[in-house]
């Protein structure tokens, strides 16, 4: 009888609680500050962003959060996702080593971003908010969210990074089909936005400066709240029922992982499939190498600073301690949308400091390599964000087949990447450059850091 290539759990076995990593760090992140007082805030200051709910979500210590009934409702129109071995990917490489992957692409919108775009959506109907706004980068958040927002009835307004809006048409596109408004950001409907378009008409755009635009919006209505798709402590809190899933999927397997690899933008998708892998590993039930995967064109764990910063470029949000670029910096318009952003998710960014888990920059001509390779093989195409995380996978199991070492890698196929054929195109074609971010251009960006 053959080996099973996949493991699929039943309905019931979707996670009733997300994980709180949080309560077992050995020490506790610095908090956010107000930028005016440099103190930390408190749910007053967070009141006119987010509702109650999920700012006590932000600041919990609780190791568990119950995921409300209504949630996990659509959670089950995709969840659980699949645990894949990569068989074929294996055989390709000549690699002794084992791979799994967990796919996230069977959601809704195509992504992982769903599973905190509905608890979120949620949230802010209960408190009885009519419209949510947002960013989004590739335009998976975005559409995920207006997804979500149909749900339960709210409106939903996105800015969308130019690079992206004129990249990426389709998802600018099914955000229309489930009821949102787009706008390219930088745009013209914010003082922020305006205010960049004055100095640079041309801007390629950025999450910092979208954040900003939506921020502003979310700020000047009392019955609008801005909704984040990556970054804080409840996005990557939500995000954990992947990596719950995959414990108890890689257990089924028979299995246990020796190197886990997951792209970062702003962490989100690293932090789900990794966060419940850092439980067991801090408990000494397993002892992975944990390895997040970033792109050389906006490398923030790997070159950034680890300082208090905005998430936004206008300067609209919290400080923020974190690895970051400079809120100023913008992103060349790789194709990996989802990762051109200036910071890390603090939370992300507090545990590497710690030491506990490694970080590598790639550049995207070996990541859509790894995308084809990944395509031909095992038959997704993965969008470019997940590509980075294949690139390094692909790598581990190289360095495996070299050395004869039988390791066990666990990845995240974060979403599929069928409204990202154009990126595959100019790769096809031989028009995709690397792009090699010079130091002069972080040191500019880090000289507007706040002085705190």
């Amino acid at each position: 009888m053959a080996e099973p290539t996949r493991v699929l759990l039943d309905e019931s076995r979707i996670p009733r609680n997300w994980y709180n990593i949080v309560a077992d760090l050995p020490a506790p992140p610095p908090p956010p500050l107000h930028p005016g007082t440099l103190q930390p805030v408190g749910p007053v200051d967070l009141a006119p962003l987010f509702p109650m709910d999920l700012i006590a979500q932000e600041v919990s210590q609780d190791r568990f959060i119950a995921i409300p009934e209504s949630v996990l409702d659509v959670y089950r129109l995709w969840r659980p996702t699949p645990l894949i071995r990569a068989r074929r990917l294996e055989k390709s490489l000549g690699t002794p080593a084992r791979i799994y992957y967990k796919y996230e692409g069977g959601s809704p919108s195509g992504s992982h971003k769903p599973n905190t775009a509905v608890p979120q959506a949620y949230y802010n109907a209960q408190q009885g908010v009519r419209r949510l706004t947002t960013e989004t980068g590739a335009g998976q958040w975005g559409s995920a969210l207006a997804f979500a927002s149909a749900q339960y009835g709210l409106t939903c307004e996105i800015w969308m990074v130019r690079a992206s809006y004129d990249q990426k048409p389709y998802r600018r596109s099914l955000m229309g089909v489930y009821g949102a408004k787009v706008h390219a950001s930088p745009s013209p409907v914010t003082s922020a936005g305006n205010k960049i378009l004055a100095e640079f008409p041309d801007s390629p755009g950025s999450l910092g400066i979208a954040i900003s635009e939506a921020v502003e919006v979310a700020g000047q209505h009392d019955d609008t709240r801005y909704a984040l798709g990556s970054v804080l402590n409840h996005v990557l809190t939500h995000q954990t029922v992947i990596g719950e899933e995959a414990v108890e999927q890689l257990a089924a397997f028979g299995e246990t992982p020796d190197v886990i690899v997951g792209c970062t933008g702003g962490g989100s998708n690293f932090a789900g499939l990794t966060f419940p892998f850092f439980r067991e590993k801090l408990a000494g039930r397993m002892d992975p190498v944990i390895r997040a995967v970033e792109p050389q064109a906006c490398p923030t764990f790997t070159r950034g600073t680890y300082a208090y910063d905005f998430g936004d470029t206008a300067g609209f949000t919290p400080l923020l301690k974190m690895h970051t670029l400079g809120h100023d910096f913008v992103p060349d318009p790789i194709h990996a949308g989802g990762l051109r952003y200036h910071g890390m998710a603090p939370l992300l960014s507090h545990m590497y400091e710690l030491g506990m888990f490694e970080a590598v920059a790639l550049g995207q001509k070996e990541c859509f390599e790894a995308g084809l390779r990944f395509a031909r093989t095992e038959g997704i195409v993965p969008a470019p964000e997940p590509t980075h995380a294949l690139a390094e996978t692909i790598a581990e199991a190289v360095r495996c087949r070299e050395s004869g070492e039988e390791k066990v890698i666990l990845t995240a196929l974060c979403g599929h990447g069928h409204f990202d054929l154009s990126a595959y195109d100019r790769y096809l074609s031989g028009e995709m450059d690397d792009f090699a971010l010079p130091q002069e251009r972080i040191d500019q960006a880090l000289a507007t850091l706040p002085g705190v």
